[in-house]
């Protein structure tokens, strides 16, 4: 699969979610068939927006918007990971070398998987990771 298409239009890396990393009724990411998403991930609002013109929030005349800023607060705060810092550096250092970056922060210390960014766990072995 295409990394770039697990970037959201936020800058969330849906490959770190916790819904794109476990086994049960898995999520394919924001970009994919939305047959297996939760609710709460069809309706939302900033995936929704029609004043982004681009394929992220970076390209809206209102970018951070409230909603954008509420959302980065939460994860900066909870799971030390920043959206609004996310889509900065998509801008600047462009879609490709972001993901590559993502796959080093986010690469477990033991094994090398994927840390789940809401459980700082690493999704193959099981390693407590702090990102």
């Amino acid at each position: 699969m295409n990394s770039s298409k697990l970037i959201a239009v936020c800058g969330m890396n849906c490959g770190i979610c916790m819904a794109y990393l476990r086994d049960k009724n898995k999520c394919p990411g924001c970009y994919m068939d939305d047959k297996s998403k939760s609710k709460s991930c069809l309706n939302c609002g900033i995936k929704k927006c029609t004043k982004r013109k681009g394929n992220y929030c970076f390209s809206c005349k209102t970018y951070p918007c409230d909603r954008l800023k509420h959302l980065d607060k939460r994860y900066r705060t909870k799971y030390n990971m920043s959206m609004i810092e996310n889509l900065q550096n998509i801008k600047e250092l462009g879609i490709r070398k972001f993901v590559k970056d993502e796959k080093a922060r986010w690469a477990c210390t033991d094994c090398g998987g994927t840390i789940n960014v809401h459980r700082s766990v690493c999704s193959d072995c099981g390693k407590i990771n702090r990102v």
